[in-house]
């Protein structure tokens, strides 16, 4: 049985981990619109090279080069029974681009799996996450504390909260997601083969929950 799932949910969902463990139970490829840009690069291949001219002028990979290079990685032998693509599609032009390359493949994606959580709860996950200035240990103000306010629990290195995770870009990056996912949230409900999974449970409640949703819980 193939197990072709696209992955999706909004920054600070969790989605890293729980794409961890799918693809280490089901033993399928995790394929991320960034892998897929440094293979096709590292591998030179046409689209490639394309893709790095505009990547080394600090440019947008037009969709026709993206496009092409999820087409390339499909086709590629490891990802016969199934893969994991997460970062892809971002627009439901990009989605109708992906129904066509699976078509051309004779395949489909069964499963489109949304980590979903809510907007307010995102916020304090994001703005929380502290970092040691010296070895980089991750902290959460709520969730995972240090021992000792601001102090790394590992080297006692100086905890600080990168520039992104400040309450007004996470903003920004919050809304930017909302309104480039809707749309494709709602194409792929019409498919009928959306399933959104609550991101505020235990980590491994989720996880059990997404297994439900690809049929299997073992």
């Amino acid at each position: 049985m193939s197990m072709n799932i696209l992955f999706m949910g909004p920054p600070g969902a969790g989605k890293g981990t729980q794409a961890e463990k799918i693809v280490n139970k089901y033993n399928l490829p995790h394929i991320s619109t960034g892998d897929m840009f440094r293979a096709a690069i590292a591998n030179q291949t046409e689209l490639g090279m394309t893709a790095k001219r505009y990547i080394d002028e600090g440019g947008l990979v037009p969709d026709d080069v993206t496009i092409g290079i999820v087409r390339e990685r499909l086709s590629e032998a490891d990802c016969q029974n199934g893969f994991l693509l997460d970062g892809f599609p971002r627009t439901v032009e990009q989605a109708k681009a992906l129904d066509d390359i699976m078509t051309n493949l004779s395949k489909k994606i069964e499963h489109v799996i949304n980590i979903d959580v809510a907007l307010d709860a995102l916020k304090a996950r994001l703005t929380g996450r502290r970092i040691c200035k010296d070895c980089g240990a991750t902290y959460h103000v709520m969730f995972n504390p240090p021992k000792q306010a601001n102090t790394c629990d590992k080297c006692g290195g100086e905890l600080y909260q990168r520039k992104d995770d400040n309450g007004e870009t996470v903003e920004s990056r919050l809304s930017v997601y909302t309104s480039q996912t809707k749309p494709l949230l709602d194409y792929y409900q019409q498919t009928g083969n959306l399933v959104n999974v609550n991101g505020l449970d235990e980590i491994d409640i989720v996880f059990a929950n997404i297994q439900e949703a690809l049929g299997s819980n073992s």
